[in-house]
């Protein structure tokens, strides 16, 4: 009850701010208004964007889930104002911008950098044979069964659409799952630190079955050589980038940290960035496998200069302002009308069973006795984030449609509630068991050199 008042609540906020911002836009798409400056109608849709995302945010965070969520919904409800008013106002023109497009394209692109900031090569190189597993396993079950679902479901819509509906849910967003683990003070489990240690590898196969099925998508060839040359430009890219860019690092790094003049830290590491996301578009990669790869290799303790903060608590700013862009634009491209149609809810529901289940299979991969199968399995469900950079990656391409675009993101969001409550009921469930207290808080090889 207290979720729905809120709820409620945050509408009523935003549209007592974003109200007069809607009746101008509609007068002026009416009358044909036309600014001298051309920024002035992506100005409007910031102002809207910005305060859905923050109000969204903000109500789904006291509800005890992802600020994410809140900006896709509260995007899905400004996206729909037209549907939703019987056609009293529309101004979906505004979100038609090109300039709003780069920030969404440029917010995806710092959310990957960000997550590459945060995984460790060296951690990657000590997840143990569970983690590894686990993470293969993850991928392969969820693709093999997204495929065959929507070959089930929608035979007509062809091999393209079933492969990237089989891509997508490959991906899984860890962080999510991290926190509910660190709010129960389980971090430290061997659940944790198997789930931890699989989604970093998670990460980098997903970000190449996406280059590889985005490969196929474009070029219309289906064959193993194809598939073998993608695959190849993946690794090496990925590997190669990793390799030069930890030579290169310390040196840029050491540079830069002679270097006087303010801000030189942040903007070289944004540097880093759009070389790396350029190249990896030259060598016919998505631009995110780039920013990955730099926020993988551009270590903090390089610069040896410490007049500055460290590169994650330079880029926050940016973060908190271009990456709700992307998940606001994300939810405003979702169709509502789309769902009245049964075979959408049905395509959707087809892939969330598929999605959750195929994470589940993860389990199979844990070669620790005393790690829970079950909770590792739904430490993985959750797609969140990522997920939608999946599905948002498929429409810029033309693979998929409004319709399945909008059952994708309702897969998303279903996952993405039901993983923390879930999670959390299963690690209770072993506390509940009378297991070895002693046993879970000390650290456990289990495969992992923690």
């Amino acid at each position: 009850m207290k979720n729905l008042k809120n709820f409620f609540s945050a509408v009523i906020i935003l549209i007592i701010f974003a109200f007069p911002l809607i009746s101008f836009a509609n007068s002026e798409a009416t009358n044909g208004a036309h600014h001298s400056d051309p920024i002035a109608p992506v100005l409007l849709g910031l102002i809207i964007i910005l305060l859905a995302a923050k109000v969204g945010g903000e109500l789904f965070e006291k509800m005890n889930q992802p600020a994410v969520l809140g900006e896709l919904v509260f995007g899905m409800l400004i996206g729909n104002v037209f549907l939703l008013t019987g056609g009293a106002f529309s101004f979906g023109h505004l979100f038609e911008s090109e300039g709003i497009d780069i920030m969404a394209r440029l917010g995806v692109m710092i959310l990957l950098f960000q997550v590459g900031l945060e995984s460790n090569i060296k951690e990657m190189m000590k997840v143990g044979i569970s983690s590894f597993l686990v993470a293969i396993i993850g991928v392969v079950a969820p693709m093999i069964l997204g495929y065959f679902v929507s070959s089930w479901i929608i035979p007509e819509a062809g091999f393209n659409v079933h492969l990237f509906i089989g891509a997508t849910l490959t991906a899984t967003s860890v962080g999510i799952t991290a926190r509910v683990l660190k709010d129960l003070n389980k971090l430290n489990t061997p659940e944790a630190k198997i789930i931890l240690g699989a989604a970093v590898v998670d990460d980098v196969l997903g970000l190449i079955i996406l280059s590889i099925v985005c490969g196929i998508v474009i070029s219309g060839v289906v064959s193993a050589s194809s598939i073998a040359y993608i695959s190849a430009t993946s690794v090496i890219f990925l590997v190669g980038s990793i390799l030069i860019g930890l030579w290169l690092s310390p040196k840029i790094g050491a540079w830069v940290s002679k270097m006087k003049v303010e801000g030189m830290k942040i903007v070289t590491a944004f540097l880093f960035l759009f070389v790396m996301s350029y190249l990896a578009d030259m060598a016919g990669l998505a631009t995110i496998v780039g920013a990955f790869a730099a926020g993988l290799v551009l270590d903090d303790v390089s610069f040896k200069n410490k007049r500055e903060h460290h590169i994650e608590v330079l880029i926050k700013p940016l973060y908190c302002i271009f990456v709700p862009i992307f998940f606001v634009l994300m939810g405003i491209q979702v169709k509502l009308d789309v769902f009245l149609d049964p075979k959408i809810i049905l395509i959707a529901l087809g892939i969330t069973a598929a999605s959750i289940i195929g994470k589940q299979a993860c389990g199979l991969g844990v070669r620790c006795k005393q790690a829970s199968k079950l909770t590792v399995g739904i430490g993985m469900i959750s797609r969140g984030e990522v997920g939608l950079i999946f599905a948002g990656v498929g429409k810029e391409i033309g693979v998929i449609d409004d319709s399945i675009f909008g059952a994708i993101v309702i897969m998303i969001i279903l996952t993405t509630l039901v993983a923390p409550p879930l999670l959390k009921w299963s690690l209770l469930r072993g506390d509940e068991n009378n297991l070895d207290e002693e046993i879970i808080k000390q650290p456990r090889v289990c495969g992992y050199k923690g």
